[in-house]
């Protein structure tokens, strides 16, 4: 019997990249997986199909976050789709993508990333504890961002590391039910969608070059940390931040 057969699990982002993963990775566990997409209907398709092929259990809910509604919309669905049953693994992967840098952002841009980012995960934990049982799991996607100065990347940081503390302090506060809380900060992941950033020359290779495990990430990398998160072996680790990045930038190698 597979380690999470019987649970439920909803993967914000799931349409393709890391939330694609972690979708496949939990379904392959046992868990039925509420795949959640943005505008990528094709891509979330994609990844319901490969959950079933691979013998699992799966279903499509569609929600562009950071619009007006969003929440209501993706619980709509996904409430007709458990149909009575709990949701037991919580998994806030969506995300947009860094804005550029302080002179370049735009009012927009910022508040888009906020929208998104932040206000999303904290509204959909919200709308999702009623569904939760005691010892759930909920999960949010950050970024070793937050531990790095990249001043391409300022907005994004901020709104990474605002989900870090909404992690430690709900942490707290559920803790009492059982349910545990963490976020999972990976760094450089090449995926389908992101591959060509790592074409220019020499990127990957210097990327590699300051990373202790001395390679790029892969989408599975990720998944099988929040795996692990979602699983009972981690049912004593909650309020924490797991650095599932290869160890890029520890410092100097020797």
């Amino acid at each position: 019997m597979s380690g999470l057969t019987g649970r439920t699990a909803l993967v914000t982002g799931a349409s393709r990249g890391i939330g694609q993963a972690i979708a496949t990775r939990l379904a392959a566990q046992g868990a039925m997986v509420v795949v959640h997409f943005g505008t990528d209907k094709e891509g979330a398709a994609a990844t319901v199909d490969e959950i079933e092929g691979a013998g699992g259990t799966a279903f499509a809910v569609g929600a562009e976050l950071g619009m007006p509604d969003d929440v209501e919309t993706l619980f709509a669905g996904v409430e007709a789709g458990l149909a009575g049953r709990p949701l037991d693994i919580l998994v806030n992967n969506a995300a947009a993508a860094p804005a550029g840098p302080l002179g370049a952002t735009t009012r927009a841009e910022f508040d888009h990333l906020f929208a998104v980012n932040v206000r999303a995960p904290y509204f959909i934990i919200q709308r999702a504890l009623p569904l939760l049982p005691d010892g759930g799991r909920i999960i949010t996607i950050s970024s070793v961002a937050t531990r790095m100065a990249n001043p391409t990347q300022t907005s994004f940081a901020m709104t990474k590391g605002a989900v870090e503390t909404m992690s430690m302090t709900l942490a707290n506060q559920l803790g009492i039910r059982g349910i545990t809380v963490n976020a999972v900060a990976p760094g450089a992941t090449r995926t389908a969608t992101n591959g060509s950033s790592f074409e220019a020359p020499g990127l990957a290779e210097f990327v590699a070059g300051t990373t202790a495990l001395n390679r790029l990430g892969g989408p599975d990398d990720v998944a099988d940390v929040v795996a692990f998160l979602a699983s009972d072996a981690a049912r004593w680790i909650t309020g924490q931040v797991i650095d599932a990045s290869g160890g890029l930038f520890l410092g100097p190698r020797a």
